[in-house]
């Protein structure tokens, strides 16, 4: 079975957005995944189709409405897919959970909108909070289409070889070392000798201290932190 993530929004036309072009585009005309935008505001009761209400409490903004959004989430067949909601306030994305979650048959997506969405659907349809960084966009779905692109370039047959993300930022926990390429000289700065040396042995040993090195200089949040007594 294709990996399926169905996205609930109320800007499907969003989607499949960057993720038609490139490596997932191409895996996505496959059917190596499957993509499915579900209409939020489709299971509106109202005249005007509204989705949203005012804060309980008061405050500044609006609240997706519990009662439409779980409608539309009861609407998708999760299919042992596990439910996430795109949230600043969520546990951060990691490659790790990329990976884990590329392992499973899909993911169902919630994009909120807004001030955000009723917590009694966060909590009654069990959905996994997920951040992709310390910072507010104006919606899930610009979230949502990194998540997955990160997702899909992990799947089985899309990238063309196997052992081209095994080497990136935070496969081994570490950032990715300087990459090089031809012409051997550009504006006066030449590749690293021994990179063209051929001794294998001695440019794994480079990367792996180029990695640590620029981890320490970028992100030590990653190097083990030494244990305090």
């Amino acid at each position: 079975m294709a990996f399926k993530a169905t996205v609930l929004t109320l800007y499907p036309e969003m989607f499949p957005g960057f993720l038609g072009e490139s490596l997932s585009g191409r895996a996505l005309e496959r059917g190596d995944w499957a993509l499915e935008a579900v209409q939020i505001r489709d299971f509106a009761t109202s005249k005007h189709r509204n989705v949203d209400d005012t804060p309980a409490g008061g405050g500044a903004g609006m609240v997706l409405r519990a009662d439409i959004l779980a409608s539309a989430i009861d609407s998708v067949d999760p299919a042992g897919r596990p439910r996430l909601l795109m949230s600043p306030r969520g546990k951060p994305l990691t490659q790790a959970r990329v990976r884990e979650l590329a392992e499973g048959n899909g993911v169902v997506v919630v994009c909120g909108r807004f001030e955000g969405i009723d917590q009694r659907v966060i909590d009654s349809r069990g959905l996994e909070e997920v951040s992709i960084g310390d910072y507010i966009l104006s919606g899930g779905e610009p979230a949502a289409l990194i998540m997955l692109d990160a997702i899909v370039r992990v799947l089985p047959g899309v990238m063309g070889n196997p052992d081209s993300g095994t080497h990136e930022s935070f496969e081994n926990g570490l950032l990715e070392h300087p990459q090089y390429t031809r012409p051997q000289v550009f504006e006066g700065m030449e590749i690293p000798g021994v990179l063209t040396s051929g001794n294998h042995k001695a440019i794994d040993t480079w990367r792996r201290e180029e990695a640590l090195k620029l981890t320490a200089e970028r992100r030590p949040d990653l190097l083990p932190q030494p244990v305090t007594k």
